[in-house]
């Protein structure tokens, strides 16, 4: 174990108890920070009061603390925030709190269980009173290298990745921040990065905030996109045994197409992509979340939608079709209303479950698409062919 090396906040309860045992502390207190840090999201060790004076000084000197500070919220007037957070080191990423504000069952909450891959059927206690789930949107790199012509996060191009500290903060953060009758549903690894690009920590992010001594996220209740990191999609299905809810940014049903769109499938190209989606130890009953980015004039064609009928075909998807979110660093933008729903009649005729994902949050650029490193000065993407 290397629990020496790692930030406080990323260590799991086996690496506290391995670097608490060699300070001679009781076998249980390992237990007890864990607790202190990711059940109750509590990070100044002065504040664990059932700690020795001794342990709290010890954490404290380990560097034990906030890893991110708020220092700006956006809402929006659908009841989304977004979340301006600066880093230690002065970097900033936003994360989206996605609320459903019509309550359990309405159109509001089957987006955000849509945007999340949640096939689960309302689960709330019976006579309980109904509360209001969240969905947080999370990232995991300061911009993005992946340079998608329909994305803003990677505007500036990558900077740096975030540790596994910095990506299970904001969900202590997030958590700390719901409005009273709020509960997080759904964790989805959508926001400013490429989540499997920067692998390790996110898998070191999946298992804190998944680990029942902790927050206890249901594998179920989150989701990782990808735009298609081939070798890391296996490596995510072998490490969590399929249990973790996988999103895969399509955008095209053909590589010219894809390949103009998003840089990475020229060197992932569909066909091995799709291997990999057939690959995925999925488990019984469960789906990959398809998602699509319609694109007027790029992708947005029946005729597209028919190849990806085919191309799909024998897979167990669910497609969530999104309207490119205009963002200030491309000329292209969304087909109008008509062309969606002809996409969608394709799709669902050949037997899909497809969905239309609502715009949530475009009024503070905090939908799809639009998160944006802080300062980042946007080069105008323009219209292919």
């Amino acid at each position: 174990m290397r629990s020496t090396s790692l930030h406080p906040v990323a260590r799991l309860p086996e690496e506290w108890s391995a670097s608490l045992a060699a300070r001679g502390e009781r076998s249980f207190t390992a237990k007890q920070v864990f607790h202190w840090i990711h059940r109750r999201g509590v990070l100044d060790p002065a504040a664990m009061t059932n700690l020795p004076a001794r342990l709290r000084e010890h954490l404290a000197a380990e560097g034990l603390g906030e890893v991110l500070t708020p220092e700006r919220i956006h809402r929006s007037e659908d009841g989304t925030r977004k979340l301006l957070l600066r880093l230690r080191d002065g970097a900033t990423i936003e994360t989206v709190l996605l609320p459903a504000v019509s309550g359990p069952g309405s159109q509001a909450q089957l987006d955000a269980d849509a945007a999340a891959g949640d096939d689960d059927e309302d689960d709330d206690e019976a006579g309980a009173a109904p509360r209001v789930r969240v969905t947080q949107c999370i990232s995991t790199q300061v911009g993005c290298a992946m340079g998608c012509s329909f994305c803003a996060s990677g505007v500036a191009g990558l900077k740096r990745h975030l540790g596994a500290e910095e990506i299970a903060g904001q969900v202590l953060l997030g958590r700390a921040m719901l409005e009273e009758g709020e509960e997080l549903r759904n964790v989805v690894y959508m926001g400013m990065g490429e989540p499997l690009h920067n692998y390790e920590a996110t898998a070191r992010s999946l298992r804190l905030l998944t680990h029942p001594e902790g927050i206890n996220l249901s594998t179920r209740r989150v989701t990782v996109s990808t735009s298609g990191l081939v070798p890391e999609i296996a490596r995510l299905g072998a490490d969590f045994g399929g249990q973790i809810a996988l999103a895969i940014s399509l955008h095209a049903a053909d590589d010219a197409t894809r390949s103009a769109l998003m840089p990475i499938n020229r060197k992932y190209p569909l066909d091995e992509l799709l291997a990999a989606l057939r690959a995925y130890p999925l488990p019984r009953r469960r789906r990959i979340t398809i998602e699509y980015t319609l694109v007027a004039g790029q992708n947005d064609d029946p005729a597209e939608a028919r190849r990806m009928a085919k191309l799909l075909r024998g897979l167990p998807v669910k497609i969530n079709l999104i309207p490119m979110n205009p963002i200030e660093a491309s000329s292209l933008g969304p087909p109008g209303q008509d062309r969606v729903a002809a996409f969608q009649e394709v799709l669902t005729q050949a037997g899909y479950s497809c969905f239309v994902r609502r715009r949530r949050g475009d009024d503070v650029s905090a939908a799809c698409g639009q998160l944006v490193l802080l300062g980042a000065r946007p080069k105008v993407r323009r219209a292919v062919g």
